[in-house]
């Protein structure tokens, strides 16, 4: 979920992916955006996950009732998606692709992208790009729901700390860095696997995010063509603000008829 390449920061981190994220309530998130999807009478159909990863979600939203094609740019995160599938027996379409290029074989009826995949985004004429993308492939009044961390987060939560995390057969320092004028983070992960013969090997990667505010995103979400409908606190109802470390999106596609 990067820079120049979003989302091909993860290549070995990929392998412990889902052990240092057991900690993310996906359920919680997944009632959470069938909640807000219901709220605009969507509830079956087609459903795109942009930056997908390893495919939690996507197979959280197939128990739902969704149809669901999940897209990412990391080969290594997509691989330990297509095996939860199969192991679940899902008939779930997966797409290596770079979400600012991305293309499907017709419309669906909402889109998705959480865990602040968006942010890996660092450049806000992509950003928009992205969002013409989903316009272009949403159904008539179709729904795009999103999410990004904002500047309070980066700034106030992960600032300039360094983040460590010890377990059993695996270890990774975080070591982050937030540069306020250009508004991009920057954090080495350094990550310490432990191998078939009991030993530990090392392994690094840089991983850039952009904090958008909301006002960028207002912008990139109008000048694609897509329909601004709300904003909230991440998982409420609530109006989101400038004190908001992680906001929801709703957008819908507004030009096309049925």
């Amino acid at each position: 979920m990067i820079g120049g390449n979003p989302m091909s920061a993860y290549t070995n981190f990929a392998k412990v992916y889902d052990e240092f994220m057991d900690n993310i309530p996906y359920e919680t998130w997944a009632d959470y955006i069938y909640t807000l999807l219901q709220d605009y009478h969507i509830s079956t159909g087609l459903m795109l996950d942009l930056g997908c990863g390893t495919g939690t979600l996507t197979n959280l939203m197939a128990d739902k009732g969704f149809d669901m094609i999940g897209l990412d740019n990391s080969i290594e995160m997509l691989e330990i998606a297509r095996e939860k599938s199969l192991d679940k027996e899902k008939n779930i379409l997966y797409l290596l692709q770079d979400m600012r290029e991305f293309e499907l074989y017709g419309t669906v009826s909402s889109i998705i992208s959480v865990c602040d995949s968006l942010n890996y985004i660092l450049d806000l004429d992509d950003l928009t790009t992205v969002f013409q993308l989903a316009n272009n492939y949403l159904d008539p009044k179709g729904i795009f729901i999103f999410d990004f961390k904002t500047e309070a987060y980066y700034k106030n939560v992960l600032g300039e700390n360094i983040i460590a995390e010890d377990r059993d057969t695996m270890s990774f320092i975080w070591d982050n860095y937030y540069d306020e004028e250009s508004k991009i983070n920057e954090y080495l992960l350094s990550l310490f696997i432990q191998n078939h013969d009991n030993l530990y090997e090392k392994f690094v990667e840089e991983h850039y995010q952009r904090a958008y505010s909301i006002e960028d995103i207002c912008t990139a979400v109008k000048a694609s063509g897509l329909e601004f409908i709300t904003c909230y606190d991440a998982f409420t109802k609530n109006n989101a603000t400038s004190t908001s470390e992680r906001i929801y999106v709703v957008a819908r596609e507004c030009s096309k008829t049925n």
